[in-house]
């Protein structure tokens, strides 16, 4: 994509400095946005079996977390514009310790739904979104690789509750457990005090004027209609609303290729991960050898991440760094297409590490393509609308594959679905980016061959001018 859509900041980031400690914050808020509702799958075995519920059911938990997650997303980007990252992030984070304190006191599942998914989610929500835009405003040449180590905060988290989630329920059961994890999960207030505004010296960055206030017309003359209460209320309300809804995003064509692939993306995207540890299970394997699966899917993944921000940062790679994310998900489908031929433990081990390498490869692309798409200065925005949309989706995913194993008492046909669900946008990223890319050095060129005749007439016209002035004098 053009680097201006990235460059137009109104100030030049530093790219450094403070900029690595925000990285830190970024890495453990964003670690545990995304591995809590994962490592929460721990004790669903338990779960499911002390209220009997299904797997189904029993799936919804992580799904109705991951869904409100991304639900959230507007709500968090409207604070984040508002207030700025930090108080955001530390909100989050009492949000969630709170919501796993409560849960610790449920009797129904439906209590689970209720404080470990919606009030969860919507914490999650407040550490993830403000994390994720934090960085765009510190980092330019190497966002990527931020974007990256940032990212690689999610496996690392994994990695370390997964086996922690297994040894606290063994000694506390899964309500002492989550109160356990009620008081670790307050590191997100740390994180969100790491993340201080960056500091604009260079250029101040031109703000749209306050909601209270109407912008004041340059040129008095020009104001020959005198506004009305209703006039200026409605004004006002306008300006409100496209600061921070920016709805032209939806005729913006490399968002919509965005939005409509990830939306289909989504089905599958979670599913495998929050049913490796119960497949496990579900072959015979005991339970610490399958929590360990989870910690060698998030070991790979913590290695993948931040080798893909690098790689992804090369010469050769960023200009067309689309191609790269639509492999990423294309990889991901042939992995759970190809999981079912998984035998044995062994079996499952390989198919963990090629699922870590392709995972990792998508999450640490998925938010920076995103802002490679539609600019820095667009990206909360933008991220805000992308998931408030993919929450449907992040929401059926996972139940709709837990009704798979309910009705034919095995995971393979879940696992082929889910392949299916990356396979198929991976191909329709590849096709639309080829094109995308195309009519971009096309309007380009264009653009390029309008400033030179424009240059080219405004020197005939100099030229016709100065020849008149001479023939005058």
């Amino acid at each position: 994509m053009p680097p201006a859509a990235a460059t137009n900041l109104g100030y030049t980031p530093p790219d450094g400095g403070w900029g690595w400690a925000v990285v830190l914050g970024s890495f453990i808020s964003i670690g545990f946005s995304y591995a809590f509702p994962k490592s929460l799958t721990i004790f669903f075995k338990e779960i499911q079996a002390y209220f009997s519920v299904s797997y189904s059911e029993i799936a919804w938990v992580s799904s109705v977390m991951l869904a409100s997650m991304y639900a959230g997303g507007p709500l968090s980007s409207v604070l984040v514009n508002r207030f700025g990252s930090r108080p955001v992030v530390m909100a989050g984070g009492l949000m969630v310790s709170g919501a796993m304190v409560l849960a610790s006191f449920g009797t129904t599942i439906i209590h689970l739904y209720l404080c470990v998914g919606v009030i969860g989610g919507f914490g999650l929500a407040f550490n993830l979104q403000p994390a994720l835009t934090i960085i765009g405003t510190y980092f330019q040449v190497r966002r990527p690789l931020a974007n990256g180590l940032a990212m690689t905060g999610s496996p690392v988290v994994l990695f370390t509750l997964a086996p922690l989630n297994q040894f606290l329920f063994d000694c506390f059961g899964w309500r002492g457990s989550f109160l356990i994890l009620g008081s670790i999960v307050m590191n997100c207030c740390v994180a969100g005090a790491l993340m201080r505004p960056v500091n604009k010296s260079v250029e101040p960055k031109t703000e749209p004027p306050p909601c209270d206030q109407l912008p004041a017309e340059e040129d008095p003359a020009a104001n020959v209609k005198l506004l009305t209460e209703e006039n200026l209320s409605e004004s006002r309300s306008q300006s409100c609303f496209h600061k921070f809804v920016d709805v032209s995003l939806f005729k913006h064509r490399g968002f919509l290729i965005y939005l409509v692939g990830n939306v289909v993306m989504f089905f599958g995207f979670f599913a495998p991960v929050v049913f490796l540890a119960p497949y496990a299970r579900h072959q015979g394997v005991d339970e610490y050898s399958a929590a360990f699966l989870l910690s060698i899917f998030a070991l790979v993944d913590m290695f993948v991440r931040p080798a893909t921000g690098l790689l992804g940062n090369t010469k050769w790679i960023r200009p067309r760094i689309q191609y790269f994310f639509s492999f990423a998900v294309a990889y991901n489908g042939v992995c759970h297409l190809l999981c079912p031929l998984a035998d044995g433990y062994a079996g499952l081990v390989v198919y963990t590490v090629f699922f870590g390498v392709a995972f990792g490869m998508l999450c640490a692309l998925l938010f920076e393509v995103l802002m490679d798409l539609v600019g820095a200065k667009r990206f909360s925005t933008a991220v805000g609308l992308v998931t408030i949309i993919e929450c449907g989706p992040v929401l059926l995913g996972p139940p709709l594959s837990g009704a798979l194993v309910d009705k034919f008492g095995d995971y393979k046909y879940m696992y082929y679905a889910c392949g299916v669900f990356m396979l198929v946008p991976g191909i329709f990223f590849f096709i639309m980016h080829y094109y995308n890319y195309k009519w971009l050095d096309e309007e380009q060129r264009r653009s390029e061959a309008a400033d030179t005749r424009n240059s080219e007439e405004a020197v005939e016209l100099h030229v016709n001018e100065k020849i008149a002035y001479e023939t005058d004098g």
